[in-house]
C-alpha cells in the first residue's frame, strides 16, 4: 500500500470518529484530489445530500488554483446547502511525504437550529461579535453541478450574460474561470464553449489571450 493510500485509510477512520463524536448534525467527508470528478471517497453522516463518487466542491477547486497548490486550511467558514440550511464548515488539505496536496478532510456541521435560537438572544449574547467570513461553496452531487456553479458565479462577476458579452469580456470570462480552477475539471471546456456559443478551439484561444495579458502585466 502506498503512503497516499495509507493516509486515506487513516482519514476514513478519523472522519467516522469525528462524526460519531458530534452526532447526526455532523457530516465528515474525505476527498481524493487525484480524481476531481469523483473525489469523494468516504462520507460519514448526511448533511449535504452527497454520496461516494460526488465531485470536489467549487470552493476547494478555486482554493487549489488560486493558491497554486499551496492551499491553506479553511476553518469555521459559513456555507449554505441547497435547501437553505446553514453550516459551519472546515476543510484541511492533506499532503503526502513530498508535501504535495492530494486529499482533503472536510467537516460540515448543521447549525441552522442553533442560529434560529441564537437570533432570539442576539442582543444579549455578545452583540459586538463579528461574523465569520462567508464563503460560497456548492455541495455538488454531480461534476456538472460544480462546473455550472463556477460558470454562474463568473457570469455574476462579469455582470453580463455570455450572449451579450464582447470578445474582450469573453476573454475575461474565460480568464476568471481559469483563476477559479474550472479548467481542472474534465468536461468544463465543452460546457464553457456551449455557454459562449463558440468552439472549444475558440475557448482555448480566449484562454491564451488572457494568459498573455496577465504575463504582460507581470512584466510591467
Amino acid at each position: 500500500m502506498s503512503t497516499q493510500e495509507a493516509i486515506l485509510e487513516n482519514l476514513k477512520g478519523i472522519a467516522q470518529m469525528i462524526k460519531d463524536t458530534f452526532g447526526s448534525r455532523c457530516e465528515v467527508v474525505v476527498h481524493d484530489l487525484r480524481d476531481l470528478e469523483h473525489s469523494l471517497i468516504f462520507i460519514a453522516g448526511e448533511v449535504t445530500g452527497r454520496s461516494v463518487g460526488a465531485p470536489i466542491t467549487d470552493l476547494v477547486v478555486k482554493t487549489l488554483q488560486q493558491q497554486n497548490g499551496s492551499a491553506h486550511d479553511m476553518i469555521g467558514y459559513k456555507t449554505i446547502t441547497k435547501d437553505g440550511r446553514i453550516l459551519r464548515s472546515s476543510t484541511t488539505f492533506i499532503r503526502d511525504e513530498h508535501n504535495k496536496v492530494f486529499a482533503t478532510l472536510c467537516i460540515n456541521y448543521d447549525i441552522t437550529e442553533m442560529l434560529n435560537f441564537t437570533t432570539l438572544l442576539q442582543d444579549f449574547i455578545n452583540p459586538n461579535q463579528n461574523n465569520n467570513e462567508e464563503k460560497e461553496e456548492t455541495f455538488a452531487t454531480t461534476v456538472q453541478e460544480t462546473i455550472e456553479s463556477l460558470v454562474n458565479q463568473t457570469i455574476t462577476k462579469v455582470g453580463k450574460h455570455p450572449t451579450a458579452m464582447s470578445m474582450d469580456e469573453k476573454v475575461r470570462f474565460v480568464g476568471i474561470l481559469e483563476e477559479r480552477g474550472a479548467f481542472m475539471i474534465k468536461g468544463a471546456v465543452d460546457y464553457i464553449a456551449a455557454i459562449l456559443n463558440v468552439s472549444k478551439f475558440t475557448v482555448y484561444n480566449y484562454l491564451n489571450r488572457y494568459r498573455a495579458i496577465i504575463e504582460v502585466h507581470k512584466n510591467d
